[in-house]
């Protein structure tokens, strides 16, 4: 093991750098203090499905909660299948099915989202690397040039037909799955797919181009709500320089598998306990509360708690004028039927209430601390 590690060293430059300690103590507050620093320029954030589930969106290997663990009534073959290319080309209908259960538009972004905002206005958010397709970075006011969507996004779709290809909107899509039709290419009538990323296809080419650029220069890394299961996303958290310091916030510890380049003592798998352990901190529990505990000691709460509740009023007030408008039309038109008009129920999505978001942001006092990281990291996963 040390002929290879000082071969590799010599000839592929690996294993050069020294590491060092850069945060005073490897907690939360260490990451705060460290975040202050004008050291801490470039902040890259990896996300995944745990960020969106307190907007009602299930992630996805949770027992029990998890989509993975609620497909029976498609009769898949095995869970996965829903998000398999080859089955999607023969079955698509499962999917579609899925698609108008959690079409984006029905969910607002979280805390999580609005601190990655923050990031943004604070002008430390290099990038959001994100697993998620369900755009809410997008709705929270990250932009192209913010986001890798490193699985794709339902904000355009395509025609599968490699000879066509024509692009079509989200609300072209979103028309043909709410009217329950399976959306055909209008040009050669073969399937369109939203353009997410399905096991069997490659990633967009931006994602990688992107990983050249950017992970030779963060300065800290920020993963949340993410189990780094999947790769290459996974392999990510690898890519950073050695002495760039990487901060979990997630339900339980993960990304901790060694890497062929971490057992060789090039960096690679995070470690959080062991006697070697320097720079990596985990914080476990709730995403939003993760978010918040460390905009507390940022000095930023009170900012993204106001942030949230005045962009969820502006998404509250424009979902309730277009439901207006859209009764409007509908009584307009059944009178110029001639057919009386029958009085209009709207139904409110019961996962659009984003209700443990705003629990909170209201059930704890301004003058109340935040959770240490102590605290939190002994919590037990449900």
């Amino acid at each position: 093991m040390d002929f290879m590690r000082n071969l590799l060293s010599r000839t592929l430059g690996l294993g050069s750098e020294k590491p060092e300690k850069v945060l005073d103590e490897l907690t939360i507050e260490g990451v705060a203090k460290f975040m202050q620093n004008e050291k801490c320029k470039n902040v890259v954030c990896m996300v995944g499905a745990g960020i969106s589930t307190s907007a009602g969106i299930p992630d996805f290997r949770s027992p029990g909660s998890g989509l993975y663990s609620n497909l029976q009534k498609y009769n898949l073959p095995y869970p996965e299948a829903i998000f398999e290319i080859s089955y999607f080309k023969q079955n698509p209908e499962p999917f579609f099915a899925l698609a108008k259960a959690l079409y984006p538009g029905k969910f607002k972004p979280t805390v999580c989202h609005y601190f990655l905002r923050l990031l943004k206005e604070k002008n430390q958010l290099l990038r959001c690397y994100t697993q998620n397709i369900d755009t809410l970075e997008r709705v929270a006011g990250l932009t192209d040039e913010d986001l890798i969507e490193a699985h794709g996004t339902f904000y355009t779709s395509h025609c599968v037909s490699m000879f066509c290809r024509t692009q079509y909107t989200l609300s072209w899509m979103k028309e043909k799955i709410f009217s329950d039709l399976t959306p055909k290419c209008d040009k050669c009538n073969s399937l369109v797919k939203p353009d997410i990323v399905f096991f069997g296809e490659s990633l967009p080419s931006r994602f990688f181009s992107a990983v050249k650029s950017d992970f030779p220069k963060v300065d800290l890394l920020i993963v949340m709500g993410t189990s780094l299961q999947v790769q290459p996303f996974a392999s990510l958290v690898s890519k950073v320089p050695t002495n760039t310091p990487r901060l979990l916030i997630n339900k339980e510890k993960t990304g901790e598998g060694e890497s062929f380049l971490g057992m060789l003592g090039f960096g690679g798998g995070m470690d959080f306990d062991s006697e070697k352990a320097y720079r990596d901190v985990a914080w476990l529990g709730n995403c939003d509360e993760g978010c918040l505990a460390l905009a507390d000691l940022l000095g930023w709460k009170k900012e993204l708690e106001e942030l949230v509740q005045r962009e969820h009023a502006v998404i509250d007030a424009k979902s309730e004028g277009e439901t207006q408008g859209a009764s409007t039309q509908a009584s307009a038109a059944e009178k110029g039927a001639g057919s009386p008009v029958k009085p209009t129920t709207v139904m409110k999505n019961p996962m659009n209430g984003n209700e443990s978001q705003a629990k909170l942001l209201t059930e704890r006092t301004p003058e109340e601390p935040s959770p240490k990281d102590g605290e939190n990291s002994s919590k037990k996963v449900d």
